[in-house]
């Protein structure tokens, strides 16, 4: 028998964030190299400035009511307690969408999207497009991370959000979305429970480029693409090392500075967005600071790397 689902509200004490402003406000800020902006690491212009809007002006009460503003749940799956976000579609046959937020995501990812999948007419859309949309947090993340709690591979993600789907929703069959690391769990899922799909969609594909070589027959784009590819590799990859092979040790420092948090998440987002200078063009500081904030107050980036 399935465990049943448990309606969740998210509130942060507010000692939790005074204390946030606190060490926001005692913040040691390091030196930067002379006429560099992003070419070591995050920007100590940009990172002041988001220091002072974040201990200042930043509204975690208002992006806390924008997420309890949809129907969240809890439900005992795999070992630990699973949060999710359950939204009816409006329409005559709404479909079931499952969509997977990536690192360093989290269901804030989704907040605009979920309304014009849920309910189209409203945005101009037809009625019969709409989606009932099923928005996890992935184990480890955010509000499906415990202390201590066991750590997922992406088979273990897969599976427990089939069973998520299947045997807690009742949905025979559904549609799935990822990014990132979403985008692994949902190939994944197709690969492991392809009866149960209706059909998968990607924003990032989970293959390997650096495993190409280039050839002497190779076109002036591919001798283009192996260039960005290595000069990627280089200078890109670094978090992914350090993450991967010793995310304990990288956990302390983020754990204990939300400005190291701050800086480590906020450079991801300048490099991995489309945009000519300023990322905030393309993701609002607020949402930027609410994703930062969660991992903040869940304590859960250890567990996410």
């Amino acid at each position: 028998m399935s465990a049943k689902p448990q309606p969740f509200t998210l509130h942060v004490a507010e000692a939790d964030i005074e204390d946030l402003k606190a060490r926001l406000a005692r913040t040691r800020l390091p030196d930067q190299a002379p006429n560099s902006r992003w070419e070591y690491g995050a920007d100590l212009t940009y990172i002041r400035e988001l220091i002072d809007y974040w201990c200042t002006t930043f509204d975690w009460r208002a992006q806390e009511a924008k997420l309890n503003g949809f129907p969240q749940f809890k439900v005992p799956l795999a070992g630990i307690d699973i949060h999710y976000l359950h939204v009816a579609g409006k329409g005559p046959d709404p479909k079931p969408l499952l969509l997977m937020h990536g690192w360093p995501g989290s269901v804030f990812e989704f907040i605009e999207m979920i309304p014009q999948l849920a309910d189209p007419a409203s945005f101009g859309g037809k009625a019969e497009d709409a989606f009932t949309v099923i928005v996890p947090s992935l184990p480890g993340y955010g509000l499906s991370f415990q202390r201590n709690q066991k750590r997922f591979t992406i088979p273990d993600i897969a599976d427990c959000f089939a069973e998520l789907m299947t045997s807690v929703l009742g949905f025979e069959r559904f549609g799935a979305q990822g990014g990132d690391w979403g985008a692994f769990t949902c190939s994944a899922l197709g690969v492991r429970h392809p009866g149960k799909l209706a059909g998968i969609h990607l924003n990032m594909l989970s293959t390997n480029p650096f495993t190409s070589m280039p050839s002497a027959s190779d076109t002036p784009e591919e001798r283009r693409y192996f260039e960005e590819i290595k000069r990627w590799s280089k200078e890109e990859t670094g978090y992914i090392q350090i993450q991967g092979t010793r995310p304990q040790t990288l956990a302390y420092a983020l754990t204990d500075s939300p400005v190291g948090l701050a800086a480590w998440i906020a450079e991801k987002f300048h490099i991995w967005t489309d945009h000519s200078g300023d990322f905030e063009t393309v993701v609002a500081r607020d949402h930027l600071l609410a994703n930062i904030s969660l991992y903040w107050f869940t304590g859960a980036i250890g567990s996410s790397f």
